[in-house]
């Protein structure tokens, strides 16, 4: 399985890569020499974080409800597929709830904005967050999987799509836009998730899905375009706007470097949509 999972992100790093040089939506802000040594640096340093603190992951976990036959899901005696299904599922809507709470507790929105803070787009945004917030997330999902009786096969595809949507959908790639309006149906694509990162406030408090754009229609969370053009939309967060803040240093110690809230009444979810 873990070869599966290598593959695809191998894959799908180099297919959204190659499509940012063959057809680039933004210009950079910041070299991608200097993204690239701070955003691996942060991933790699949040994987070895989840290894040495975390005994057990989230396939692990779900190994071990099956072998017990733990979980709702193995008293309710489900198929196969409809246990892979609902897995996948209701991972998905958690992450989207998770994601939500992330932007409206302070304490979580300190560690989260670190991934907000980033000048750029691309390929390596997706898996770019704190730490911390990779631990917490790892906790989450544990907790998930061990409470519905996850099935393994449903967890590990469940993660093989989050990390290829993340890659995806962080990519600094253009669709073309009669693609992008019906792909958007049935999977967030990087115009969509564009307008989550505007520092304008009630831009960035729209479109939460990871890979589902569902929930957001359904919670109306949803917005089509920012106030402004994409390619003109202000990346990041404005107080963190300095180069200096994209270092692998500044990444880590951004959840504790005290700075001027915005107005509380603008991190309450915005529910204006279009069409």
């Amino acid at each position: 399985m873990d070869k599966v999972r290598v593959g695809v992100f191998l894959s799908v790093f180099v297919f959204v890569a190659l499509l940012e040089v063959i057809r680039p939506h933004r210009k950079r802000a910041l070299p991608r020499w200097h993204r690239w040594y701070s955003n691996f640096g942060i991933i790699g340093l949040g994987q070895l974080t989840v290894r040495l603190l975390l005994p057990v992951t989230a396939v692990s976990a779900a190994f071990f409800v099956q072998e017990n036959q733990w979980g709702l899901f193995h008293w309710l005696s489900l198929p196969f597929w409809i246990n892979v299904l609902l897995t996948v599922l209701i991972l998905d809507f958690a992450i989207y709830w998770q994601h939500r709470f992330f932007h409206s507790i302070p304490l979580l929105w300190s560690l989260h904005k670190m991934h907000h803070q980033d000048l750029d787009l691309d390929v390596t945004s997706g898996a770019r967050f704190h730490p911390i917030e990779i631990f917490l997330s790892a906790l989450i999902k544990i907790g998930i999987v061990a409470l519905i009786g996850a099935n393994p096969v449903a967890v590990v595809i469940f993660e093989v799509l989050l990390n290829a949507t993340a890659m995806f959908n962080h990519g600094n790639f253009l669709l073309p836009k009669r693609f992008d309006k019906w792909l958007r149906k049935f999977l967030v694509t990087p115009e969509m998730h564009k307008v989550h990162h505007s520092t304008d406030w009630k831009e960035l408090n729209t479109n939460f899905g990871f890979n589902l754009p569902w929930w957001d229609y359904f919670f109306k969370t949803y917005k089509f375009l920012p106030t402004e053009t994409l390619t003109k939309m202000q990346l990041g967060i404005t107080s963190f706007r300095e180069p200096q803040y994209s270092h692998l240093h500044w990444l880590l110690l951004i959840p504790f470097v005290k700075y001027k809230e915005p107005n509380p009444e603008n991190l309450s979810v915005s529910t204006e949509t279009q069409t």
